[in-house]
């Protein structure tokens, strides 16, 4: 199965979530919030298309630690090819950030991800004290 990227920034994050976290940026958004920093990764077909396993095999070689937070775009635009991709993490300390509601994420993503931040950006209510989150609307919770 493939599955549509953005980038890949590898071992440098400190506000996406628990420690030195690598940042997967998934390519394709159904959300657009006004005033969101990630606009280029809205229109899906300006994505680099990937198999799912060559993915990994990248993930696995190239990060020092394996805690990785995967984010868009819009994850969720791609479900099918992230619930494929999450388990192939297997063993990975994931942080899943999205703009829909907890509720909206399938259990089966749930059960295999540690960390996730939900709720819609919405750019009056930005904040830069509420840790891992841009808007304070947003939450950001472990759920395993």
């Amino acid at each position: 199965m493939k599955i549509v990227i953005n980038s890949i920034r590898y071992d440098n994050s400190l506000v996406d979530g628990p420690g030195i976290r690598t940042d997967l940026f998934l390519q394709g958004c159904d959300i657009h919030c006004p005033g969101c920093q990630n606009q280029s990764t809205w229109d899906i077909a300006k994505g680099i298309e990937v198999e799912i396993d060559d993915l990994v095999s990248e993930l696995k070689s190239k990060m020092r630690s394996n805690k990785i937070t995967i984010t868009g775009g819009e994850p969720l635009f791609q479900k099918e090819a992230l619930i494929e991709l999450i388990n192939k993490l297997d063993g990975f300390d994931i942080a899943l950030y999205t703009g829909h509601q907890k509720e909206d994420v399938p259990n089966e993503i749930k059960t295999k991800i540690k960390y996730l931040k939900c709720g819609p950006f919405i750019e009056r209510l930005k904040t830069t004290i509420k840790p891992f989150v841009g808007s304070s609307n947003q939450e950001f919770m472990e759920v395993k």
